[in-house]
């Protein structure tokens, strides 16, 4: 299983650029809405870098070099009053069995009043919309060098009621460490499975392959400037990449910038975080800003605590 896995991360790239770009053409749009401060503000060049519970999302590969259990809450200020979160739990069993994480992805709109043409202000009726994604990964490693890992999404999109389209995906990645500079190389396949069905039209998934790389460009004392790069290539759009810088100051202190190249809306993010250790706990804060330029900026923040 893990063989053909790793032949399908090899083989997949191919097809996906072989692919003609369709922008519209798939849905679920919501699933390739990054989730993580720390990754936003790094220009998402993440599927390498990634550590802790977020790779549920970025890379559940990551999640086979997680010590201990990590719980990390995020939330997204999307536009027009759009709520973005992001939730995940992830621990690691003893006795070489692998890490195990369960994690929810939300994009909701607040309560909203029903109107009709007749009835332009409101019939009186309210109703919420949202998509939603619950996952479950398992990762483990296959070497002291080379990890593994896997997530099943289950995708509900859910538009007033009885509007509801089900879905169901998988998300398979490799990551690989090395003892040179922190020196990290990762890839993804994400959101790779059965269409959603509206009425009668059916519509894929966004179905994305990513890769990237990350080192320690310049460590000395306290002092720690991390480099990251990443590329994806969605089944609807041109190749996208990211390019991003996390300067460590005694493993506490963080201060994050990112570029996008390729994005027609959202270049440039910034960000920083802080990791607090309390007793056995080590309590993590993050925040991000990114440019969307006529669109505005995007806020997120998180919360996470390891132990």
């Amino acid at each position: 299983m893990i063989r053909k896995s790793l032949l399908l991360l090899v083989v997949f790239p191919t097809i996906l650029a072989a692919q003609y770009e369709r922008p519209g053409s798939a849905t679920a749009q919501f699933l390739k809405i990054g989730i993580s401060p720390r990754a936003t503000a790094m220009g998402d060049a993440f599927v390498s870098a990634v550590n802790g519970a977020e790779a549920a999302y970025y890379n559940s590969a990551a999640l086979a070099t997680l010590a201990g259990t990590d719980i990390v809450f995020q939330h997204n200020e999307w536009f027009s009053g759009i709520n973005h979160d992001f939730a995940a739990i992830a621990r690691t069993i003893s006795g070489a069995v692998g890490t195990v994480a369960l994690s929810m992805t939300a994009l909701y709109t607040d309560e909203m009043r029903v109107r009709t043409p007749l009835q332009p202000d409101g019939t009186g009726e309210t109703f919420y919309a949202g998509n939603y994604r619950l996952g479950l990964t398992y990762a483990r490693s296959i070497t002291d060098r080379v990890h593994f890992g896997g997530t099943i999404n289950y995708i509900n999109m859910a538009l007033y009621s009885n509007f509801n389209a089900d879905a169901w995906a998988m998300d398979i990645g490799v990551l690989y460490t090395s003892n040179f500079r922190d020196f990290t190389f990762g890839m993804q396949i994400a959101n790779f499975g059965s269409d959603v069905t509206f009425v009668n039209e059916a519509y894929p998934l966004p179905t994305n392959f990513s890769f990237g790389l990350n080192i320690n460009a310049f460590e000395q004392s306290n002092n720690k400037l991390i480099f990251a790069a990443a590329a994806t290539k969605p089944n609807d759009g041109a190749p996208l990449a990211g390019i991003g810088l996390e300067y460590n100051l005694m493993d506490h202190y963080f201060l994050r910038a990112g570029y996008r190249l390729n994005h027609e809306v959202a270049k440039y993010a910034f960000g920083g975080g802080l990791k607090i250790d309390v007793i056995n706990y080590a309590l993590k804060f993050d925040y991000s800003y990114t440019d969307f330029s006529l669109l505005g900026g995007s806020h997120r923040v998180g919360i996470g605590f390891g132990f």
